[in-house]
């Protein structure tokens, strides 16, 4: 019987399941990207040479396969959301989702779109590019954090077709808190919510009902902290939709394609109504051997949070400790555990250079701007962590040196 894994067994000198990841050698690499791209287990590579069997046994008889994974990949993401009632739609990217959301908003009737200024470049990018043609786009500063939900739900009114905001924004790491109250806002105005939790996914607990987000658009992936890799990414769609994204792909009725309609164009029930067209199944046979994976370990949120507030606080002690000055790198002291994400950031003109000879002593991690992200992993050791802290020192003091002496 496996044993039931706690967070007392991840602070110990040997991590309890870094062994299952030696394909990335977890253990001679310190990986602070776990914001970004965790490391895949060992598990996934058998998913993939399964989807190539399949292929090659199978031919076209493949998809009934490759569908089966499909729905298993829907099914992980559902219960990491503890959302009974959504439909899902899975995609390569988080792009292509949002573009199929936004084509089924009238915008000629409501060409407003309220969003933060914290959101990542998918969302940012094609909002600039529909401001460009006329779509009026309101930015909401995403601090100070304490009036962000006010300063939000005071910007949606009638003419607003959507929100979009994060439930973790990308840049800082904090937690956006009190999403009822936006979709509460949302309903009362007849507007949409499109929520971003690809940094809230399978590291902090989400849960769609005790939110009151059943009637939310949920947008998010695998790359991150579930490890699934490339091109597991989802939209979770509100139960009974009958909106017609616009842009839409024969997948999205493939039930009826054989009594198509020429007057109106027709859409599939559920999550379907969503879908493009034909894919690389690939990803999927890859992502349901990782949910596997964390199910069989008990990997569940609740335990990845309480690993990842640890290993984020030793990461913030031991920075603290070091007492550097503020004019070359910084944190923010008023963020509380509760309100911080997956990773750490800390502020400095010097980011990209500190991120870059970290990278010189196999220590990654990556930045944003003036924005350094550190970003453990439920794979990664507590004398790992350490040891990370001290070539940060190392790095930061060299840094600081040079930059008095010049």
């Amino acid at each position: 019987m496996q044993k039931q894994l706690s967070v007392a067994d991840f602070q110990q000198a040997i991590n309890p399941i870094a062994h299952h990841y030696t394909q990335f050698q977890v253990d001679q690499r310190i990986l602070l990207t776990g914001h970004s791209h965790q490391a895949w287990p060992d598990v996934a590579l058998k998913g993939i040479k399964e989807a190539w069997q399949d292929a090659a046994m199978h031919l076209d008889d493949k998809w009934q396969f490759a569908f089966d994974k499909s729905r298993q990949v829907e099914q992980g993401f559902a219960r990491l959301l503890n959302d009974s009632d959504g439909d899902y739609t899975l995609a390569e990217n988080t792009h292509t989702l949002v573009v199929r959301f936004l084509s089924a908003l009238d915008l000629r009737k409501r060409p407003r779109l309220v969003t933060s200024d914290s959101e990542f470049h998918s969302i940012r990018r094609q909002l600039d590019r529909l401001a460009e043609e006329g779509i009026e786009i309101v930015r909401v500063a995403s601090l100070p954090h304490e009036t962000f939900t006010e300063r939000l739900t005071s910007q949606i009114n009638d003419n607003t077709a959507a929100v979009l905001v994060s439930s973790v924004f990308y840049n800082s790491g904090r937690i956006c808190s009190d999403l009822s109250e936006v979709i509460e806002a949302c309903e009362r105005q007849g507007a949409e919510l499109l929520i971003d939790a690809y940094h809230h996914l399978n590291v902090l607990p989400f849960d769609v009902t005790q939110q009151g987000l059943q009637q939310a658009y949920i947008v998010g992936g695998g790359y991150k902290y579930c490890q699934l890799g490339e091109g597991n990414c989802f939209l979770r769609i509100p139960p009974e939709c009958q909106r017609r994204p616009v842009i839409t792909g024969w997948y999205a009725d493939f039930e009826s394609l054989d009594k198509a309609n020429h007057h109106q164009v027709n859409y599939g029930s559920g999550g379907q109504r969503f879908a493009a067209a034909t894919y690389d199944p690939g990803s999927h046979y890859r992502a349901a051997k990782v949910f596997e994976f964390f199910a069989h370990h008990g990997l569940h949120p609740q335990l990845l949070r309480d690993i990842n507030q640890h290993q984020t606080t030793q990461i913030l002690d031991r920075f603290d400790v070091l007492d550097l000055p503020e004019t070359l790198i910084s944190r923010d002291h008023k963020m509380l555990p509760a309100e911080r994400g997956g990773f750490v950031a800390f502020k400095s003109a010097h980011a990209p250079m500190i991120c870059s000879e970290l990278h010189r002593e196999k220590v990654f991690c990556d930045h944003r701007g003036d924005m350094l992200r550190i970003g453990p992993a439920p794979y990664l050791s507590d004398r790992q962590l350490h040891h990370a802290m001290d070539i940060f020192a190392t790095v930061t003091k060299k840094i600081a040196l040079h930059l008095t002496v010049n």
